[in-house]
């Protein structure tokens, strides 16, 4: 790990820094001690051990070291390394600043009270990682983290967010020892692997995650891209060769101030000029695989250092040029350590000797720790443990990695968790081998507009089907969870994406149905004139005068009635036409039914009465058929009365017969009543029908029975097939059915009673005598 030298490098330059400045801890001079723990608990503790009993050899309780002057141990760089240290070193009072990553369990009081953390709580990451989900679209992200009170504390977090923010995670990995087991790593990696997952997030620093990193070393994660914080640094237990494999790694970076003057100090860094820094001598040696002096070995001659080379010639591997976070946070510890000691000079004595006299008084630091800010030196009477919890920035940077062992991290983007800013170039994004483009990370793909996503029974929220909307409903949007019912007065368009506004319609006589049924109705209505006509010009004829005809005058007139009634139906109805239209069309068909009802019986009773004297001829004159006629339409129109009276008819705006219009239709009030008219004048055409059927056998000079049962048989037909289709049409449809069935049944009636009659009136004039009339009623 020889890049940490550069950990060496912060405290010499802060401390230069400070003696050089006139206004912190002036006439006092700072010094500092190194001692190297090889990353190595055991050694840790040999060092503290070491520093407390002072130079030679570590005798516990015992200080061999009279001028012994220092006051704060800085270190370790990882919590472990700090355990061990704060074990030995809370005994005896003496503050710790560990400058590693903050962790939970350092941050007890009762077993680490001497312990100040200088690294970020991070207590906003898991915010920051959901907006990077959320900008690049990565809803099923993998997790790893580490197995301790940190990790679960980032996993309750983590989760608790993407939940918030509709994201899911396909798996949970916790890192622990256990993964040097043979069965945990082959089904840790089977998880991993298996998993459908693109993005994983890491979660850890470099100690907590070893053996996840170890797992590395032997296997690569292809076809996954890792976003990690830089807690970790993955080269600590890393090969030349597998570091090309963090390529396109995005890195979650605190926001660190810049240090001035860092660069130019390492300018000046050169072991001629330091010959006694055994540990930049030694740093030298192996960064650029030379000597400082020259070396004979087995008549061998090893290479001697350039004397030109600078920090600037150090592989990225050894030296990393911009000042890391850890060395942020330690330098950001050296200058806490001197604004305390200035403040405690100011408030506790008057010489800085007195706080040196006793080696236990050193405790007394950690109060001041807490209570000055390490940036500007103000005490801040607030004091409070560990690092402020002030809004957190992120920088985000991408590793690199080329031929040659080189590889960097590139500042890409940046994040303010607390304020939800993101702002980030994807240009200047490399991304790992296996995407060449911006990775997706997704349990189902995504929802287009006119569909709505239906979740998994036990499956995460992010994995689904997707359903089309139902009709009438549209969904504008991707990964919509329900679909929009559209305005009333809009409707849903075929793709289901958005609501069209509708067409008012209605049947029009400018249309082809319309225009048809309207012709029929005229041209039926002009027949049926026409027949009357016949009738009246040969209204002496015996044939007329046999079928009643002031019956038949009347059934005409009537019939020529039903007809124009159905120009009621066509056309934008208003509330006037809706209120004729059904009472128009009950009276005038009463008055055909009952016509026709006249002459059945008429029929009838002028068979019965043919006997001289007979009491029955009474009933056969025009005064009792016209009286019957009346009384049957009155009653008719005592019905409409009821339905005009209770609920009318009324214009209606229907929305759902057509899904892309609005059929401007009349309703017809009360069912019960509208089907009570119907229902008359059904029970009419009934009687009448029975009646005709009774008296088809009667002789053919009076039989107009047969005539009238077949027209009644007609007409019944066409209502009783009416009801159900009436009921089974919405619409438009409704109406043109309606229209259909006055018209059928009217030239029903009109065809089967008056078509032989005409016939015989135009055609045949020579049958329509009365001497062919009585030799046909002749048995």
């Amino acid at each position: 790990m020889l890049k940490h030298y550069q950990h060496f490098l912060t405290v010499q330059f802060a401390v230069d820094e400070i003696n050089k400045d006139p206004q912190l801890l002036p006439n006092i001079s700072l010094g500092y001690q190194l001692l190297n723990n090889f990353h190595e608990s055991r050694l840790a503790v040999e060092n503290s051990l070491m520093w407390l009993s002072g130079k030679g050899p570590t005798i516990p309780n015992y200080s061999c070291d009279k001028k012994h002057k220092s006051m704060v141990v800085i270190g370790g760089m990882s919590s472990t390394l700090s355990m061990a240290m704060a074990t030995l070193l809370g005994l005896y009072k003496v503050p710790q600043l560990s400058y590693g990553s903050f962790d939970l369990l350092l941050s007890d009081e009762v077993l680490y009270p001497y312990v100040y953390q200088l690294g970020s709580r991070e207590s906003t990451l898991h915010l920051a990682a959901v907006q990077l989900m959320l900008h690049f679209g990565w809803t099923w992200v993998g997790l790893i983290i580490s197995y301790d009170l940190t990790g679960e504390q980032f996993f309750r977090h983590l989760q608790e967010e993407m939940a918030w923010n509709g994201l899911c995670l396909a798996f949970t990995e916790q890192v622990s020892e256990k993964l040097k087991d043979y069965d945990c790593y082959i089904k840790c990696m089977a998880r991993i692997l298996g998993s459908s997952s693109n993005v994983i997030f890491i979660f850890g620093n470099t100690d907590t995650l070893k053996f996840f990193s170890e797992l590395l070393m032997i296997f690569a994660f292809y076809g996954k891209m890792f976003i990690i914080s830089a807690s970790w640094d993955f080269s600590a237990y890393s090969t030349d060769e597998m570091m090309s494999n963090f390529h396109g790694t995005l890195i979650f970076s605190q926001f660190k101030r810049e240090i001035p003057g860092f660069t130019d100090f390492l300018k000046s860094v050169h072991p001629q000029d330091n010959p006694d820094d055994i540990f930049l001598k030694s740093y030298w040696e192996m960064a650029f695989n030379c000597f400082l002096s020259e070396i004979k070995f087995l008549n061998m001659t090893y290479r001697q250092c350039d004397k030109s080379l600078t920090f600037e010639d150090v592989p990225p591997i050894y030296f990393d040029k911009t000042i890391m976070e850890l060395s942020s946070n330690i330098y950001n510890g050296v200058y806490l350590l001197a604004h305390t000691l200035h403040q405690m000079v100011q408030t506790e004595a008057k010489d800085l000797s007195e706080l040196l006299a006793h080696l236990l008084l050193s405790w007394k630091l950690l109060h001041f720790l807490k209570c000055v800010n390490p940036v500007n030196g103000i005490k801040d009477e607030l004091c409070g443990d560990g690092p402020s919890m002030t809004a957190e920035t992120y920088d985000i940077l991408n590793f690199r990695s080329f031929p040659g062992k080189i590889w960097s991290e590139v500042k890409v983007g940046e994040v303010i968790p607390h304020e939800k800013v993101l702002s980030i170039n994807e240009e200047d994004i490399d991304w790992p081998e296996d995407f060449p483009q911006i990775p997706t990370s997704i349990c189902s793909v995504a929802c287009g507009a006119g569909f709505k996503k239906q979740f998994r029974e036990g499956r995460p929220i992010c994995c689904f089907d997707c359903a089309l909307c139902p009709d009438g409903k549209i969904s504008n949007k991707t990964d919509a969870e329900e679909c929009m019912q559209c305005p009333e007065y809009q409707y849903p368009s075929k793709e289901k994406d958005r609501c069209l506004p509708r067409t008012v319609t209605y049947l029009a006589y400018e249309e082809t149905l319309g225009m048809i049924l309207a012709s029929a109705a005229l041209c039926f209505s002009i027949l049926t004139m026409f027949v009357l006509g016949v009738f009246v010009i040969h209204r002496d004829t015996p044939i007329v005068k046999a079928n009643n005809r002031s019956l038949s005058y009347i059934l005409l007139i009537s019939l020529t009635l039903c007809f124009l009634s159905s120009l009621l139906f066509i056309g934008r109805p208003t509330p006037a036409i809706c209120i004729l239209r059904q009472t128009t069309f009950a009276i005038v068909f009463t008055v055909a039914i009952a016509s026709i009802l006249a002459k059945t019986i008429t029929v009838v009773l002028a068979f019965r009465a043919t006997k001289p004297g007979s009491k029955l001829r009474r009933w056969l004159r025009p005064a009792v058929s016209h009286s019957l006629i009346f009384i049957c339409t009155l009653i008719q129109m005592c019905l409409c009365g009821i339905l005009l009276g209770t609920y009318p008819p009324f214009l209606e705006m229907d929305t759902h017969s057509e899904a892309s219009f609005i059929v401007i239709q009349c309703n017809e009030g009360s069912l019960v009543t509208f089907y009570c008219v119907l229902g008359y004048m059904g029970f009419l055409a009934l009687v009448s029908f029975t009646l005709a059927f009774l008296a088809r056998n009667l002789p053919d000079t009076f039989n107009e029975a047969k005539y009238l049962t077949f027209s009644m048989l007609v007409f019944c037909s066409v209502w009783i097939s009416f009801l159900p289709a009436y009921q089974s049409t919405k619409g438009k449809a409704m109406v043109a059915m309606e229209i259909f069935s006055i018209l059928v049944s009217s030239a029903g009636i009109l065809i089967c009673i008056f078509a032989s009659k005409c016939y015989v009136i135009l055609l045949r004039p020579d049958r329509n005598t009365l001497e062919i009339l009585k030799n046909k009623a002749s048995p």
